[in-house]
């Protein structure tokens, strides 16, 4: 049977508009049927707490009374709270009775039994409680109603057990303690004792944030500590520390909070100092790590990928932070997830510029044999690509930077990818400013080879290398399809330069009108030119190296085009000449098969021994063995 309580809505409580004299003469029946009710209150309120006083009763010293009776729990919590309205009445009545003392021992009773139904709750489903089921549970069905409303005692039960099917054990069991909790807390804090249920709970849900931290891998450490530590105990510490991060928010503080929002969803003061006290001293050892990092441990510009990822680890949680430590007693976490931005923010701007310097100051000075790609283009662009990787962090951390000082270059330099209509972005600029430092120091590089056509192939080669990069990874959407027409046609410069000195006096030796009639010893002497000329130019470009097959293939029939069907003309008209005369063959080397036989061998990095052939077929053969020796 549902009990007899006190509910102030019944009419002997109201203040009726009548006249004074009115108000005496019902003052004894309504006082006398007020007493009634108090007395029945206070009556069925000490039944239901001295059977579960547990320093009066065996049974209920070692029973929980929510694990045993979930609607005589309920029941328990409604006498609790009539208990509480009867009080206030009695003393808005000035009652001077024995009731009054009653009650509020009773009260007391009530709040030990009520404080340690809320500690075994916390203590005995732990598991059920922990961060991880929470946030999983929350995420599947937003928090349940309050259970203050006694009307139908069984009713969050009900909902919990219809939700079974559809939820597992530990969400089940979850819901079920969250529900008695909140339960519990809200009728302690109407009654006064918001401290009581407040503490037990703040010893409990700050252990388990403060062993999960742990668990994590995060622990305190000292600047001297950090000072002392090898590069691979940090490298190891940061990747621990990223992952934190990332569980963390997900589960430990999301968990933590959802559940502490919860159970004291009854008042917002309680919520915000309760989730501050068990989550502050975590999150704050948590966020202080990469500023500790970062203002301890000097990095090498090769180590920037790991302070790029405790940024990245803290910029993409940035929007869990501020919803999860919102409060105000807790925007000192806040603060210190954003000094540790600043401080990683201001180390990534120093090894950028030492990344810049370290291209500036490099010394060397031998040739890359072949004209090469140089040892500097391949390590700065796999560490530029590395970086674009990173664009949308870099892009938040240099948007601020001040642009480039362009004074320390060549005005010829001055390439960056703006435009009329559409500036670059700072990230393009300064992307395309740290490849013009490298191409910079190239052009220097490349006057180190003796012979200038080579000069140009290292900078074609190189600047081949650099647009590859681009193209084959995130740079393209960092420099846009116009910086890399732009340098694509620089590319096309340098080759047709290394052409035009490499093989120009071949070119020339051939007469512009190669149908042109000439005499027998004239033809003779542009034979013997071609012949030297070519030869030598062959030998020098054999020895040369084009690593990208398409520019390679460009340059080969480039040549071709120019070369051979002149020769052959050439070579046709002026055969008739001088078929006749002795020795032809010593001044006629090459038939136009030879030529086309022998250009296939250009940049392959394989110069060999000179050998003129001695026929046409003889020649093509050589050649088609040397082409399969070097595909081989």
């Amino acid at each position: 049977m549902r009990s007899i309580c006190f509910n102030p809505k019944t009419p002997s409580f109201s203040i009726s508009p009548r006249s004074s004299t009115s108000r005496a003469s019902l003052s004894t029946p309504r006082r006398s049927f007020s007493e009634s009710m108090m007395g029945q209150i206070i009556e069925t309120a000490s039944s239901m707490i001295m059977k579960w006083n547990p320093e009066t009763s065996t049974y209920a010293s070692v029973t929980s009374l929510f694990y045993e009776d979930k609607r005589e729990a309920m029941q328990f919590l409604k006498c609790v709270t009539d208990l509480q309205k009867a009080m206030h009445l009695l003393v808005s009545e000035g009652s001077t009775d024995g009731r009054m003392v009653r009650a509020q021992n009773l009260m007391q009773i009530a709040m030990k039994r009520l404080q340690k139904e809320f500690y075994q709750i916390l203590s005995t489903n732990r598991a059920y409680l922990d961060p991880e089921s929470v946030s999983t549970r929350s995420s599947r069905a937003s928090a349940r109603s309050s259970t203050s409303d006694y009307e139908d005692e069984g009713s969050a039960e009900d909902e919990i057990r219809a939700a079974g099917d559809s939820i597992s054990e530990v969400e089940h069991f979850s819901s079920i303690a969250m529900a008695d909790l909140r339960s519990i807390a809200e009728c302690m804090i109407a009654s006064g004792y918001a401290k009581e249920c407040v503490n037990v709970y703040k010893i409990i849900r700050k252990s388990i944030i403060d062993e999960g931290i742990y668990r994590l891998g995060v622990e305190r450490m000292s600047s001297s500590q950090v000072n002392k530590m090898d590069w691979a105990a940090v490298d190891l510490r940061i990747k621990s520390w990223s992952d934190a991060v990332k569980i963390s928010m997900r589960t430990l503080f999301t968990g933590e909070r959802i559940l502490c929002d919860h159970v004291f969803a009854v008042s917002d003061s309680i919520r915000e100092s309760c989730f501050s006290e068990i989550s502050r001293e975590g999150a704050i050892l948590l966020f202080g790590i990469p500023e500790l990092l970062a203002k301890t441990k000097k990095s090498s510009t090769e180590k920037m990928f790991r302070v790029l990822d405790m940024y990245t680890a803290i910029s993409e949680n940035w929007v869990e932070i501020e919803s999860i430590f919102s409060f105000e007693l807790t925007s000192i976490v806040r603060s210190q997830a954003l000094n540790s931005l600043v401080r990683l923010s201001d180390s990534i701007l120093t090894m950028l510029s030492d990344f810049e310097s370290s291209i500036q100051k490099d010394s060397s000075r031998t040739p890359v044999p072949g004209g090469d790609v140089h040892p500097l283009t391949l390590h700065s662009m796999n560490y530029l690509t590395l970086l674009g990787d990173y664009g949308s962090i870099l892009s938040d951390i240099i948007s601020d930077w001040p642009p480039p000082v362009k004074s320390s270059l060549p005005k010829s330099y001055f390439d960056s990818p703006d435009s009329d209509d559409t500036p670059a972005s700072p990230m393009s600029v300064r992307f395309a400013w740290l490849i013009l430092v490298l191409l910079c120091k190239l052009d220097g590089r490349a006057k180190h080879y003796k012979d200038v056509s080579h000069s140009y192939l290292f900078l074609a080669n190189n600047l081949q290398y650099i647009i590859s990069k681009v193209q084959t990874s995130n740079l393209q959407y960092i420099l846009g399809e116009e910086w890399i027409t732009k340098h694509e046609a620089k590319v096309r410069q340098f080759a047709a330069n290394c052409e035009r000195l490499a093989w120009g006096q071949v070119f020339a030796s051939l007469p512009e009108n190669p149908s042109a009639s000439i005499s027998p010893e004239e033809a003779g002497k542009i034979f013997k030119l071609f012949n030297s000329s070519f030869e030598a130019a062959h030998r020098k470009q054999s020895s040369c190296f084009v690593s990208d097959p398409k520019l390679r293939d460009e340059m080969k029939v480039s040549i071709a085009r120019k070369l051979t069907p002149v020769y052959r003309e050439f070579y046709n008209k002026q055969m008739v000449t001088v078929e006749g005369q002795r020795n032809v063959r010593l001044f006629v080397r090459y038939a136009p098969e030879d030529i086309e036989n022998y250009l296939p061998d250009l940049f392959f990095g394989t110069s060999e021994t000179w050998s003129s052939p001695s026929s046409s077929t003889t020649s093509s053969s050589s050649s088609h063995q040397r082409r399969s020796r070097l595909s081989s």
